[in-house]
């Protein structure tokens, strides 16, 4: 199984043996800073760590990490150069699946502004890219990031994250690969088998987006444990626990 969304950096290396035990291979890891950022250095260091440590620590319990770099909004400060040319060098070097996660948590021009500078550069490269939809003012954020979206990217670059029932009818036909976030305090195993049943099972893909906040490293097995109960099919339950992120970001394994 691949958990397509977490944030490794934050959980303990107990976390990546249950997941391995779990059943998880593979993850993929973005960037998210849990502090004000106001030097370009303090999240480049977060980028290294992620790309080098992080890839080190999962590695040794038997998951294979790859990576997701980006500016998340809760990060967005005003010299952000840098971290843009960061960002770009690791597309170069091949070091990264992703841009990712970005998004709008406020719809602030900062946020706008360089959410859309790095859908630009990940249309210019083809780079696929991890878009956060936020917990407050969801539907109406995520119209805000729909539109920036259609006029600068191609949508088979784009999976859009955390989307729940209340707002699955606006990128359900759109093009885009939608994440479900299994999460405490966002959604159960049942709510989302209940979306995998009424909209089937080729465009989701389920992630635990296990970070600093409450969160379930198992919520992957856990759903597809649940699906199986519920009779689906097995070739179904790989799409959305492995074969749709595998295809996504391209993995190996």
């Amino acid at each position: 199984m691949i958990d397509s969304h977490l944030h490794g950096d934050s959980r303990s290396v107990e976390d990546y043996e249950k997941m391995s035990i779990g059943g998880i291979r593979e993850a993929i890891s973005c960037s998210y800073y849990p502090y004000k950022i106001t030097k370009s250095s303090v999240l480049i260091t977060h980028f290294k760590r992620i790309l080098y440590f992080e890839k080190e620590r999962a590695e040794r319990e038997g998951i294979k990490l790859n990576i997701a770099l980006g500016i998340h909004p809760v990060n967005v400060f005003p010299k952000y150069k840098l971290v843009i040319e960061e960002i770009e060098k690791s597309i170069n070097k091949q070091e990264i699946v992703a841009i990712g996660e970005i998004g709008l948590e406020t719809m602030s021009p900062e946020e706008v502004d360089i959410f859309t500078k790095q859908i630009l550069i990940a249309d210019e490269t083809k780079t696929k890219v991890i878009i956060h939809t936020p917990r407050q003012n969801k539907l109406n954020t995520l119209k805000k990031t729909k539109e920036i979206l259609s006029e600068n990217i191609d949508p088979k670059l784009v999976v859009i994250d955390h989307i729940n029932s209340t707002v699955v009818d606006e990128v359900i036909d759109e093009g885009y690969l939608i994440g479900l976030t299994v999460q405490p305090e966002k959604m159960t195993s049942v709510e989302a088998v209940n979306i995998i049943h009424n909209y089937g099972f080729n465009k989701f893909m389920l992630n635990s987006d296990s970070s600093y906040s409450k969160s379930d490293v198992l919520s992957v097995p856990k759903t597809a444990r649940l699906l199986r109960i519920k009779g689906y099919k097995e070739k179904d339950i790989e799409k959305v626990s492995k074969l749709n992120a595998k295809n996504f970001f391209k993995s190996s394994s």
